[in-house]
């Protein structure tokens, strides 16, 4: 049994609080990692509001990185003192998995949302012993010790700055997926960014490493704009500066887009992405909602050989692409420091407060790393 400090969740739209918690002996297929940083992502943000279905009192934190501290008897290829990054979690074995869309598991709901093991015990527990909810995308990172298991822990180059890449487990890879794996676009292509929190940004990044030509870079919040442009954007628009959203970028882009990727999930700015496509063309919708969250589109949009797809996790394989993120990050390709802002963790309540207003594009929370942290 460990000591660690969590920021736990005890009720719906309260703080998070800091709180010792226990955490128990890692099983065989567990590894037990020392977080230094991780991300406060919007879906953190959705489940504390009690927008996403999460058993309290739980430890949420999905975009965590840290030193792997101990494996299970089970795990191979990864040992004590490896820096890693955690991904969601997937069984690996199911129909979708087997067909290399972990993404789309079939068991993704236990996995990630249950707050428990498959047996109902809980990877945590409070200071007098009672059960705290964790396994959050597998992980429950916000807290200065994880367990996760060898299905969603990948090993990361020891010269890649450990506490800033928890957000490539989720924000990034949503946002690079979504245009590497999904949209695919050719050099030349067109493509526009609707929102520009991290997987906006990501997307950003993405589309100018595949070679699209024109990238059109849609945001309220002007030094989000201005980043955008710093970071691959060819144009950026504000929605408050046009009378009609999609037509704005279609004059930007010669008649229109060839993708779009709408990180908001608005169904005003969903219909603001698709109307911005050319013919064909192909928009992709991230933004999570909580809840229920119903669309109207024109289907005159869809008939016109235009396609709107709903993509979760940039449909990727966190084993097999978060590595590539980590490369194109070495070649400086995928400034992803250019994202963050670091909070230590007994700043929580500023860091989340930069987080829902915008001010930063990606808060990471960072614990101490030396003996006396906990």
């Amino acid at each position: 049994m460990k000591t660690a400090t969590a920021a736990v969740l005890r009720a719906y739209d309260e703080p998070l609080r800091l709180e010792s918690v226990r955490i128990p002996e890692v099983r065989a297929d567990e590894v037990l990692v020392r977080i230094h940083g991780v991300g406060i992502c919007h879906t953190d943000l959705t489940a504390a509001a009690g927008g996403v279905p999460f058993p309290l009192p739980g430890v949420l934190g999905h975009e965590g990185s840290g030193v792997i501290a101990a494996v299970g008897e089970g795990v191979t290829g990864l040992a004590p003192g490896d820096p890693v990054v955690l991904g969601f979690d997937s069984c690996r074995h199911c129909r979708n998995c087997s067909r290399g869309r972990p993404a789309y598991c079939e068991h993704s709901a236990a996995f990630n949302y249950g707050g428990t093991r498959a047996d109902g015990s809980t990877t945590l527990t409070d200071a007098d012993g009672a059960a705290l909810h964790g396994n959050w995308f597998g992980q429950s990172s916000m807290c200065s010790y994880a367990i996760a298991s060898a299905r969603n822990t990948i090993r990361l180059p020891s010269d890649v700055p450990v506490a800033l890449a928890g957000p490539l487990g989720c924000g990034l890879q949503t946002g690079a997926g979504t245009v590497f794996n999904v949209l695919r676009p050719e050099p030349g292509s067109t493509i526009a960014v609707f929102g520009l929190g991290a997987v906006g940004m990501a997307a950003i990044m993405a589309a100018r490493i595949a070679g699209c030509e024109t990238v059109v870079a849609v945001d309220p919040l002007q030094s989000r704009r201005a980043l955008a442009l710093e970071l691959g954007a060819t144009t950026a628009l504000s929605p408050a500066d046009v009378d009609d959203v999609g037509r704005a970028v279609r004059r930007e882009s010669s008649g229109g887009v060839d993708f779009a990727v709408e990180s908001v999930g608005t169904e005003a700015v969903v219909r603001q992405a698709l109307s911005s496509l050319r013919t064909p063309g192909n928009c992709a919708t991230l933004g999570l909602r909580p809840g229920r969250n119903p669309v109207t589109v024109d289907q005159g949009h869809l008939l016109h050989g235009r396609t709107l797809t709903g993509v979760i996790e940039g449909d990727a394989d966190p084993l097999k692409f978060l590595p590539t993120l980590v490369d194109l990050w070495r070649q400086g390709r995928f400034p992803l420091e250019r994202l963050v802002q670091t909070f230590p963790i007994a700043r929580i309540d500023d860091a989340v407060a930069a987080a829902r207003s915008g001010e930063v594009v990606k808060a990471v929370l960072t614990f101490p790393t030396d003996d006396t942290g906990g």
